[in-house]
């Protein structure tokens, strides 16, 4: 018997509200774990505000905040994915969020979204890969370190 998909409500934020604080808190103790950093040198809430950005959060049916994304613009027609984070047993946020994300930049013009992940996190990378993000030399403050990954997606022309 199918179970039926549970109503995911994906609303743009503001990255200072209180739901957003408690989702990436919750992501930096996680990476913290996963890889020994937060991540949060990595994140300026203000990159993520302003009409060519996004941060997302996306709730449960009872309206109960279950995980977040956003990206910045980062080059000329190149948005980049930041502080992406489901709460572990929320099946389908993740890929909602991404999904999402991935909408929105291409409505705002962006050609190809990047992002920077660690190589010890196997979740994320094959998270990334699995819906069609492809690996490309590392960028920006990611150049010469090893312990990181960086994946690029072509976005479709709206």
């Amino acid at each position: 018997m199918n179970q039926p998909i549970p109503a995911i409500l994906l609303t743009p934020e503001d990255p200072g509200a209180d739901d957003c604080l408690v989702l990436m808190e919750e992501l930096s103790a996680v990476l913290e774990e996963i890889t020994g950093s937060s991540g949060k040198a990595s994140f300026d809430a203000d990159d993520v505000r302003g009409p060519m950005a996004c941060f997302v959060v996306a709730r449960d049916a009872a309206g109960v905040a279950q995980g977040c994304g956003a990206f910045r613009p980062l080059e000329p027609g190149v948005a980049e994915i930041k502080r992406m984070y489901a709460r572990r047993h929320s099946s389908g946020i993740g890929s909602a969020v991404l999904a999402y994300l991935e909408r929105q930049a291409a409505a705002l013009g962006y050609q190809a979204i990047w992002l920077e992940t660690r190589l010890v996190n196997r979740r994320a990378v094959d998270f990334y890969t699995a819906r069609g993000y492809v690996r490309i030399a590392n960028y920006g403050k990611y150049i010469g370190n090893p312990l990181a990954v960086c994946f690029e997606k072509q976005l479709p022309i709206i």
